[in-house]
């Protein structure tokens, strides 16, 4: 039957949870382990993947808000939406693109946030109870090398930050310098010194992590605010950052580009919908993470599109073109005192988002892979090191590779594992989880050898539907132009919607039917 149905022992009494013979829950709904009850010599438990006591939730309101907004505040979220002007969309249709998708994303970022507070586990014990001990992994993995390629892109984008503001203060000598891999030698020094500098801070801990939050969320807000004030400034005003004509208008051309667009935006925050408990697992309570998430997501990155997209329609009426990158704009100013001042907001902005949203999963997820061998800090410097090897400097060439390629299919991918997490969570358990089966060999969540393939089939499916027709225009990706399953063509542009969708029904529908099969048994 362990490979039809969850197994374990009863719970206490009727109605308990699982495993209320090992845990405690307090009078606010949040459970721990009661003392002796964490099997801390399973080969899948260890310090830094065990649940987080009550007495150490102690995150707030602010903590959780000024976490999203040191992660929105970065460069990559302002090329989202200054990408979409370069696209063709006015500064209305871009604002528009990417509130709808935070607002649609804060949905399964509050789901599978639930379980952090609650419970104190991190993301990849949370994929046990849906996947199983062993076929958590799966889901951990995909996370941890999507994780991966976001550190490397944004270290990449903070190297080259400071290399052309440096730069410009020298009066341009650095671009004489004898290149590597066709880019200037200090380009790469800059590259390497800043990928440092982000595993120093990291290697401190979580507590260093949400201190180090607190102070850049404002700062990075101001720097925004001033490179906004500076290009209309420029441009004689606000109006022409304004005034700016859309090439798509709002017919039939708009729509094509909108819809993967949308599913874009969402994929760039899909990860962090699924590896949310790895920071509300030190939240006070639910009231925490749920006002914390929603109103530091979706208000923060619909503000900071819309100071993006002035200041990229700026930059039109300014040069003549977009600039869709704030450092090539940055670099424009022309005083020492503004670049250096520029160059300190890139770096505490690109270190925010990328500690917290491209280190901290992977650190967890790579440690789920062999407890026993990997803890946090090593799991970070894995992650520093493949996020290098996968040259993220060719995932941001255009803004057609890096919305509709990267985010597209990156967001199917995601989406249908969120899909797996929130119908186990929410539909088939009802949020009651035993916290000593989820690190203990043969208890409920061991399935068949540890993988519950019920999972793993809704995974498949969702996977398929989500990203197989995913497409190129000639030229400007890695995909056929028809599609990689040409039948699949016309779902690709809302894959990370399919994705989750399906993989929801199918699961629910599997484990129903296991279920059943079970208690014939």
């Amino acid at each position: 039957m362990t490979g039809t149905v969850p197994t374990g022992p009863p719970a206490a009494e009727p109605g308990a949870e699982p495993g209320a013979t090992s845990q405690r829950v307090a009078a606010d709904g949040r459970v721990e382990l009661l003392p002796g009850a964490f099997p801390e010599h399973s080969r899948f438990a260890n310090d830094d993947l065990r649940p987080i006591p009550l007495a150490e939730r102690h995150w707030s309101t602010y903590n959780f808000a000024a976490l999203w907004v040191g992660m929105a505040h970065n460069i990559p979220s302002w090329t989202l939406a200054s990408g979409l002007v370069a696209l063709g969309m006015d500064w209305r249709q871009a604002v528009f693109t990417i509130a709808a998708a935070n607002v649609i994303v804060l949905i399964p970022m509050l789901l599978t946030g639930h379980a952090g507070p609650k419970y104190g586990i991190p993301f990849p014990v949370l994929a046990r109870a849906s996947f199983g001990l062993r076929g958590a992994n799966l889901p951990a993995l995909i996370r941890a090398a999507v994780a991966c390629g976001w550190f490397g892109i944004q270290t990449w984008i903070g190297g080259q930050g400071i290399y052309v503001l440096l730069n410009k203060a020298f009066a341009g000598a650095w671009s004489d310098e004898s290149q590597i891999g066709g880019h200037p030698w200090p380009l790469w020094l800059c590259f390497v010194l800043f990928w440092a500098l982000q595993l120093a801070i990291i290697h401190r801990g979580m507590e260093a992590l949400r201190r180090f939050e607190n102070w850049a969320a404002p700062f990075v807000l101001v720097g925004a605010v001033v490179l906004l004030v500076w290009i209309a400034d420029k441009a004689g005003g606000f109006g022409p950052l304004l005034d700016q004509p859309s090439t798509l208008g709002w017919g039939a051309d708009f729509w094509p580009v909108f819809f993967p667009a949308l599913m874009g935006m969402i994929g760039f925050w899909s990860t962090l919908s699924l590896n949310i408990p790895d920071f509300t697992r030190f939240g006070k309570g639910q009231r925490a993470q749920v006002w914390g998430q929603t109103l530091g997501l979706p208000t923060t990155m619909t503000a900071f599109a819309l100071l993006s997209v002035l200041v990229t329609s700026g930059s039109q009426a300014v040069y003549g073109e977009p600039i869709w990158e704030p450092v090539d704009l940055a670099a424009k100013a022309d005083n020492v005192f503004g670049l250096l001042y520029a160059l300190v907001t890139v770096l505490v902005a690109t270190v925010s988002v990328n500690i917290a949203a491209n280190v901290v999963s992977p650190a967890y997820d790579l440690a789920n892979l062999a407890p026993k061998l990997i803890n946090f800090r090593t799991g970070a410097l894995i992650t520093g090191v493949v996020g290098v090897v996968i040259f993220p400097w060719k995932l941001i060439e255009t803004p057609e590779l890096y919305i509709f390629v990267w985010l597209g299919v990156v967001g199917g991918l995601l989406g249908t594992v969120a899909g797996i997490l929130i119908a186990d969570y929410w539909v088939v358990r009802r949020t009651a989880l035993d916290l000593a089966d989820l690190y203990r060999p043969e208890g409920r969540y061991w399935y068949t050898g540890g993988w519950n393939l019920r999972a793993v089939a809704a995974f498949a499916v969702g996977g398929v539907l989500a990203v197989g027709g995913s497409h190129s225009a000639p030229g400007k990706g890695p995909f056929p132009e028809d599609g990689l399953i040409p039948a699949l063509r016309p779902l690709a542009d809302y894959g990370w919607a399919i994705g989750l969708a399906s993989a929801l029904v199918v699961y629910v529908g599997l484990m129903a039917v296991g279920r059943r099969a079970g208690s014939e048994a």
